[in-house]
């Protein structure tokens, strides 16, 4: 398979749409947290907050798209990284990218497992993958602006336009 130069149209779409509906999952997740929360104390489950099953879908979603993502990026593979970048920031970039991708899928995982299975631990283990996955996302976005503002090698062009 021959290294692309740069992202398809799809690869970016996907990038974009599950980098916005990351920012609800966080924003909105009160809902689904008190309801945990309550069943998790023995409680009577509160009555149904509309936020409940939104998380869920977008739960659902992000999955389900990341899923996609990794199927194209394995039949297209990803664009090298730039060849004069140090190897250690090369190393970062590649860890981030397999956790970030680790982390997308993990979320929805154990959050099911939480929510429909009922396992405490899952749900423990949910909370601490989204801490992961904020911190990864701002190192993310953080090596995004590092390459467009000091580096300034238009590494950042690649997500906003498709190669051939």
């Amino acid at each position: 398979m021959t290294e692309p130069t740069g992202y398809s149209r799809p690869q970016i779409r996907l990038h974009w749409i599950v980098a916005l509906l990351i920012v609800p999952q966080f924003v909105l997740h009160d809902g689904i947290s008190a309801a945990w929360r309550a069943l998790g104390q023995g409680q009577e489950l509160p009555a149904l907050d509309p936020l409940v099953p939104l998380h869920v879908l977008g739960g659902v979603l992000i999955a389900a798209l990341v899923l996609w993502r990794i199927v194209l990026r394995s039949r297209r593979a990803a664009p090298a990284l730039p060849e004069a970048e140090h190897p250690a920031l090369k190393f970062v970039a590649k860890l981030t990218h397999a956790g970030l991708y680790a982390l997308l899928l993990g979320l929805p995982l154990s959050g099911a497992a939480a929510w429909f299975g009922g396992v405490r631990a899952a749900g423990d283990a949910h909370e601490v993958m989204k801490t992961l996955l904020l911190a990864l996302v701002a190192l993310h976005v953080a090596g995004a602006l590092y390459h467009q503002f000091v580096l300034k090698d238009g590494l950042m062009q690649r997500m906003k336009r498709a190669a051939p």
